[in-house]
C-alpha cells in the first residue's frame, strides 16, 4: 500500500514536469513568434509597386515635363529646355545619394536632418524603410530611389517660369543652391518622422513626434507634395521671372508654343506618371492606393473640364494648351490631399483648380505683368496653394474623406476642420517664404558669380544654338 502510494506520487510528479516543459516550451514558442513578428520584413508586393512607381515619376520627368515644357517655347529654345530638364534630372540624382537623403530623412533638428546616411552609409539591401502602416515596411533603397525622383522633378518644374532666356551655367548653379537649402528642409519639415512603430502609447508618442519635422509636427497634410514640390518650385519660379526680367518681345511679338502636340503628348505622360507619383507615396499596395489612384485621376479630369469651359467661356475657342494645363493643375491640386479625400471632393477641387489657374496664367499674370514662360507659378505655385488649403476640406469624414489617423490609438481621429486648416496654413506660409527667401538669394548669388541671362543677341538667335550648339529641328 505503502509502494503504492509512492507510485501514485511519482507518476503525479512526472506529469507535473511534463506539464511544465510543454508550457515552458509554448511559452518560448509564442516569445520567438513575437519576436520574428517585428523583425523588418518587406512584402513583395509592395516593394514591386514601389520599384514600379518610382520608373513612372521618372517618366514623368524624361520625358513627360521635358516634352511639356519644350512643345511651348519657341522652336529655337526646344533643345535647351529638353538639355535643362535631362541635366537637373542627373545632376539630382547625384546630390541625392551624396547627402540629400541624409539631410532630408534622418532625424537632426526640425529644418534640417543629420549626417548619419551621407553616401548612403549603412544601407544595404537588408535594409528597411517604414510605411505608414505599423509592421509594413519596405526595402530603404527603394525608397531613396522613389524620393530622389521628387528631388529631380522639383527643381525641374522651376525652369518654366525663366525658359528662353537663362544661361545653362546659372541653372545648375542656381539648382545646386536652391536644391540644398530649398528642398531639402521642406522635405524634411513636411515629411520626416520615426515611423508608426514609434507611436506604441501616448508618452512614446510624444518623444516620437517631437523628432520629427517642424511642419509635420504642426500637423499639415501633404500626401505628394504640395507644399515640398510645388508651392516650394511655384514661388522659386515667381522670384525668378521677376529677378531675371521678361523675354525681348515679351507682348511686343509672338511667344507662342511652338508644338502644342508635343505639349500634349508631355502632359499625357506627366498624367500618366503622376499615379506613381501620387499613390506611390502611400508607400504600399493596399485599399488606400486604391483610394489615392481614383482621386488622382477624377481631380485632373474635372480640372481638364473646369480650364476648358471657362477658357470656352471666356475666350470664345476651347485650346489643347488650355486642356493639358488644366490636366496638370488638377494634378498638382490633389497632390496634397489624394490619400486624404473622397472621389467626389476630389472632383471638387479639380473643379475649383481648373477655373482658378486659368484665371491665373490669363488674367492675374496679365494684371501684373510678369514673364512666367511656362507658368510655373500660375500652375505650380497657385495650384499647390490651392491644393494644400484644399485639403482641409475634402479630408473632412462629414465630407467624404478619410480624416487623420491616430498611431496611438490605432482609430481615426476626431477631425477639426478649422484646426487643419491652420495646419495647412502654417504648411503654405513656411513654405512660401522660405522658398522666397532661398530662391531671392541663390538668384542673386548666380548672378554675381556667372550672371544668369543670356546676351540679347544670344536670346534672339536662340538658346538651342548659342548654348549648346545644336538644333532641336534641322530644315
Amino acid at each position: 500500500m505503502k509502494k503504492h502510494k509512492i507510485s501514485v506520487w511519482v507518476v503525479g510528479l512526472l506529469l507535473c514536469m511534463v506539464g511544465f516543459s510543454q508550457s515552458l516550451l509554448a511559452e518560448e514558442i509564442a516569445a520567438t513568434v513575437a519576436t520574428a513578428s517585428v523583425v523588418p520584413s518587406a512584402n513583395k508586393g509592395d516593394t514591386a509597386w514601389m520599384i514600379m512607381a518610382t520608373v513612372l515619376v521618372i517618366l514623368m520627368v524624361i520625358p513627360g515635363l521635358a516634352l511639356f515644357y519644350g512643345g511651348m517655347v519657341r522652336a529655337k529654345n526646344m533643345l535647351s529646355v529638353l538639355m535643362q530638364v535631362f541635366v537637373i534630372f542627373s545632376m539630382m540624382a547625384i546630390l541625392w545619394a551624396t547627402y540629400g537623403y541624409s539631410v532630408a530623412f534622418t532625424e537632426g533638428n526640425a529644418f534640417f536632418g543629420g549626417t548619419s546616411k551621407l553616401f548612403l552609409k549603412g544601407i544595404t539591401p537588408d535594409s528597411m524603410a517604414a510605411t505608414f502602416s505599423k509592421g509594413v515596411y519596405i526595402p530603404e533603397y527603394i525608397y531613396v530611389a522613389f524620393q530622389l525622383t521628387f528631388a529631380a522633378i522639383t527643381p525641374a518644374l522651376i525652369i518654366g517660369a525663366f525658359a528662353e532666356r537663362v544661361k545653362f551655367s546659372a541653372v545648375l548653379v542656381f539648382m545646386l543652391i536652391w536644391f540644398t537649402f530649398a528642398y531639402l528642409p521642406m522635405a524634411h519639415m513636411v515629411w520626416y518622422w520615426a515611423g508608426p512603430d514609434a507611436y506604441t502609447d501616448a508618452t512614446a508618442g510624444e518623444a516620437a513626434a517631437a523628432t520629427a519635422g517642424f511642419l509635420f509636427q504642426k500637423g499639415a497634410l501633404d500626401f505628394a507634395g504640395g507644399t515640398v514640390v510645388h508651392i516650394n518650385a511655384g514661388i522659386a519660379g515667381l522670384i525668378g521671372c521677376l529677378m531675371i526680367g521678361k523675354r525681348i518681345g515679351f507682348k511686343k511679338e509672338s511667344l507662342a508654343p511652338h508644338s502644342v502636340t508635343l505639349t500634349m503628348v508631355g502632359a499625357s505622360l506627366l498624367w500618366v506618371g503622376w499615379f506613381g507619383f501620387n499613390v506611390g507615396s502611400n508607400l504600399e499596395a493596399n485599399g488606400l492606393s486604391g483610394l489615392v489612384f481614383i482621386n488622382t485621376l477624377l481631380a485632373s479630369a474635372a480640372a481638364t473640364l473646369a480650364w476648358t469651359g471657362a477658357e470656352w467661356l471666356m475666350r470664345g475657342k476651347p485650346s489643347m494648351l488650355g486642356g493639358a494645363s488644366g490636366a496638370i493643375a488638377g494634378l498638382v491640386a490633389i497632390t496634397p490631399a489624394c490619400g486624404w479625400a473622397g472621389p467626389m471632393g476630389s472632383i471638387g477641387l479639380g473643379l475649383v483648380v481648373g477655373a482658378v489657374c486659368f484665371w491665373s496664367v490669363t488674367s492675374l499674370k496679365a494684371k501684373l505683368g510678369y514673364d512666367d514662360s511656362l507658368d510655373a507659378f500660375g500652375v505650380h505655385g497657385v495650384g499647390g496653394i490651392i491644393g494644400a488649403l484644399g485639403t482641409a476640406v475634402v479630408a473632412d469624414p462629414a465630407l467624404g474623406g478619410t480624416g487623420v489617423w491616430d498611431y496611438v490609438t490605432n482609430a481615426t481621429a476626431e477631425y477639426n476642420l478649422l484646426g487643419q486648416l491652420i495646419s495647412q496654413s502654417w504648411g503654405v506660409f513656411v513654405c512660401i517664404v522660405w522658398s522666397g527667401a532661398v530662391s531671392f538669394i541663390a538668384y542673386k548669388v548666380v548672378d554675381i558669380l556667372i550672371g544668369l541671362r543670356v546676351s540679347s543677341e544670344s536670346e534672339r538667335e536662340g538658346l538651342d544654338v548659342t548654348e549648346h550648339g545644336e538644333s532641336a529641328y534641322h530644315i
